[in-house]
């Protein structure tokens, strides 16, 4: 299936008043991972131009730096997502403590980075801005949008750059095993 961009939502709809923000239930943690996974699918094209936006500033002042940083967390992120695909204890801790997995990545690269550069550049550049799709994401209610755009994502209608991450960091695969069981179910 061919990978489709997600379109720009408006920005009155990205980051209104504070009447659709609310801090996540801390208690119950798959629905904080429900309520992230589904806002960085629907909003992950607005993310994008906010973290290019913090990346093209930190790479105008700092270029080498950013690229070494870039590439480092680059290859970090495929290392843990080989290494989870073939290792069942990684699996099972990506699978039960997604940001604990993403957080291992971040701290791996972050040592790295300190070994190889500039560790401000790896603050300003890399982390802030997945720092501040974080806290986007677990702020932002979704609407009625959000939800139908989600579920024609997880039943395979559309392929997005977000969603080959979340799939890589295996976040969507309950989602889309509750979908085809329902369908199957309406099939007979």
């Amino acid at each position: 299936m061919e990978v489709q961009v997600a379109p720009l939502r408006a920005w009155d709809d990205f980051f209104p008043g504070s009447d659709r923000f609310a801090l996540p239930d801390l208690k119950d943690i798959s629905k904080w991972n429900n309520r992230v996974v589904s806002n960085l699918l629907y909003y992950q094209t607005n993310y994008l131009m906010v973290a290019a936006a913090l990346v093209s500033i930190v790479g105008f002042l700092s270029p080498l730096n950013m690229v070494i940083g870039g590439t480092v967390v680059v290859l970090v992120f495929l290392g843990f997502v080989w290494m989870s695909h073939n290792k069942d204890v990684l699996r099972k801790l990506k699978k039960q403590y997604p940001t604990t997995f993403v957080v291992a990545i971040m701290l791996s690269s972050y040592f790295l980075i300190s070994y190889l550069g500039d560790v401000m550049v790896f603050m300003f550049g890399i982390t802030l801005p997945l720092l501040l799709m974080f806290v986007h994401a677990s702020l932002r209610l979704r609407n009625i949008q959000n939800k139908l755009q989600n579920k024609m994502e997880g039943i395979g209608l559309k392929k997005t750059p977000m969603g080959i991450i979340l799939d890589a960091l295996e976040q969507q695969e309950d989602s889309i095993n509750k979908i085809a069981d329902y369908i199957s179910k309406v099939k007979e």
